[in-house]
């Protein structure tokens, strides 16, 4: 089991008490989700001002909205695969938009090697989720790994705060990767198993 899903478990009653207040009140799981995308945008002007410390801070406010918009949904109306979709495409934004407010300040002060971790960061996050949606569109589980993206929220959201970015791209850039690697592990395993499988059917079924 994931952090996401240890964290929804554990936070399960609240959650669920907040989404029916905010359905209450007329407003969709989708409105919840361009929300927090807007939530990120704001928070990346912020750090690409050089505030940021501020743009941490709503970064922060911001994640437990990913988590609610999807009880709503589920408790609410029903989840749609539409919403999904909108989901998790807002989800790369709001990674891209704060990863892209940090590349400008880098490139501001000339850092080059903070720009290189910053592109290795991102593409690390973008290999994580990749790989889970091709994996499962080919019919493959791969939801491990050590750097999903709750735990990515949880390491960047207090590195902005704390105002030591390069941390936390330090350990995004270095152990989303590895998740992305876990995973591609995993689909391979699951392929290795399959073809095993249909092998020794055949040659059950010649004899």
């Amino acid at each position: 089991m994931s952090l996401s899903d240890l964290l929804r478990l554990w936070f399960k009653n609240t959650l669920e008490g907040i989404a029916r207040v905010i359905l209450r009140l007329g407003i969709s799981p989708n409105s919840i989700t361009l929300l927090g995308l807007m939530g990120n945008l704001i928070a990346s002007v912020f750090i690409t001002l050089g505030m940021i410390q501020i743009g941490g801070l709503i970064v922060l406010i911001m994640g437990p909205l990913d988590a609610v918009d999807g009880t709503m949904a589920r408790i609410g109306c029903g989840e749609t695969k539409f919403g999904a979709f909108l989901d998790s495409i807002s989800d790369r934004y709001s990674e891209f938009f704060i990863l892209g407010s940090l590349l400008v300040i880098f490139l501001r002060s000339n850092n080059w090697q903070a720009c290189i971790l910053v592109y290795i960061a991102a593409a690390g996050s973008l290999l994580v989720s990749y790989t889970r949606a091709k994996a499962e569109s080919l019919g493959y589980s791969a939801k491990i790994g050590v750097l999903t993206r709750v735990e990515r929220y949880l390491v960047m959201a207090p590195a902005l705060i704390l105002n030591v970015p390069m941390i936390g791209l330090w350990i995004i850039a270095v152990f989303a990767n590895f998740t992305a690697l876990q995973r591609i592990w995993q689909v391979w395993r699951q392929v290795k198993n399959e073809n095993k499988n249909k092998k020794n059917s055949l040659e059950k079924a010649r004899n």
